[in-house]
């Protein structure tokens, strides 16, 4: 007997046969199931991976620009109030010799000649209250030049 196609239907039907008894072997080895839970695994991966949020990216906010000038034997202003992961510049204007601003628990350190100008840029990384020193030995009174910088939330 043959199809509408001229072929025999007797070998249409061993095809066919043999198509069964493959897909009966693969059952009967756990390929299907085996199959099934890696398609299941896959679903469920990429389910929790929707789920979990992405990192954002914040722009980074500008730097805060503070000026601050060094003269014979202190620093004007003397208390700065910053926020801690905000970025800062730190402007050093020399009056009338050479001097520095170190602050050793943020490690900061500027310096700056007589007349000059100086800056660094620094993010705050820590809350809590830092004293500046002056860093450049500048006369008898070198000792007493502090400045407070105020780390908040």
């Amino acid at each position: 007997m043959a199809d509408k196609h001229g072929r025999s239907c007797e070998r249409g039907g061993l095809i066919a046969a043999k198509r069964i008894a493959g897909a009966a072997q693969y059952i009967s080895k756990g390929g299907f199931v085996k199959r099934r839970f890696m398609l299941l695994g896959m679903l469920i991966g990429f389910a929790l991976a929707g789920m979990t949020p992405a990192r954002s990216v914040k722009a980074q906010a500008a730097p805060r620009r503070i000026e601050v000038t060094a003269k014979r034997f202190a620093f004007d202003p003397g208390e700065i109030t910053v926020k801690k992961g905000q970025p800062v510049v730190l402007v050093l204007h020399g009056k009338d010799a050479a001097h520095g601003l170190r602050f050793r628990e943020l490690n900061v350190d500027v310096k700056v000649s007589a007349g000059g100008t100086s800056e660094v840029q620094f993010t705050p990384d820590k809350t809590g209250d830092f004293v500046g020193h002056c860093s450049v030995f500048c006369g008898s009174g070198h000792g007493g030049m502090m400045l407070t910088l105020h780390v908040v939330d």
